[in-house]
């Protein structure tokens, strides 16, 4: 995996009033720490800090931080605060990595082919886009590649049928459903209720008993006048 520098200016005054200052310079505010590296407040250029999370490596990029007057540490971005609807960065954490050591880190999931499945009408319904895994900073994947072309309707893929690659370990429940093929939502059709069928005949014109008896009485009367 490629490593990015940064510069990072220290002297940064902490509270809201100074971040905002900060980032109308064009820096965006931050703090490096360690486990043998106490907090320290400094600032980056903030279109070089989007530069740096947007490799390949996306926020797992190897990021040499040239902290002013100081030495040079090597970390990762684990705390990324972004502004809600603007591209802006708000604050990062940079955390001090040794790349002897295996961190934890989450990687996209990228879904290959077609599901046999959802050809046949099946609704592809994805249960997560990234994993978490244990790997050497350096060895941090891009992306994991799960194959989907051979699932049918109602089957799924879990943790577990994730590839195996060498150095990486799943952290995830092996058993947590990744993605699956559910057949489509049948259309409800409404049966009538007992009682609705007899109510609807009659609107149809077939007499119901009571007029059936009214029009069984008219008849009557009508005969007896024809008699006289």
């Amino acid at each position: 995996m490629s490593q990015v520098t940064l510069r990072a200016q220290t002297g940064r005054s902490p509270g809201s009033r100074a971040s905002r200052r900060v980032r109308r310079e064009g820096l965006t505010p931050a703090v490096v720490y360690g486990p043998d590296l106490d907090p320290v407040a400094i600032a980056v250029d903030s279109h070089d800090l989007h530069v740096a999370l947007h490799t390949d490596a996306g926020s797992n990029a190897i990021i040499n931080l040239e902290i002013e007057g100081g030495a040079t540490v090597t970390t990762m971005a684990r705390v990324i605060d972004k502004h809600p609807f603007r591209n802006q960065y708000r604050h990062v954490d940079f955390v001090k990595v040794d790349l002897t050591q295996t961190v934890h880190a989450e990687v996209a999931i990228h879904f290959e082919g077609s599901p046999i499945g959802a050809q046949e009408g099946g609704v592809f319904s994805p249960a997560r886009t990234y994993v978490l895994v244990e790997v050497l900073p350096t060895e941090i994947p891009p992306f994991i590649e799960l194959d989907v072309s051979d699932v049918d309707m109602g089957e799924s893929r879990r943790v577990e049928d994730l590839p195996a690659i060498e150095g990486l370990t799943y952290l995830d429940d092996p058993e947590a459903v990744v993605m699956s093929i559910t057949a489509p939502a049948a259309e409800i059709v409404e049966e009538p209720v007992e009682g609705e069928e007899e109510a609807e005949a009659g609107e149809e014109g077939e007499p119901l008993e009571s007029e059936a008896a009214e029009t069984a009485d008219g008849k009557g009367e009508s005969g007896a006048r024809s008699d006289d």
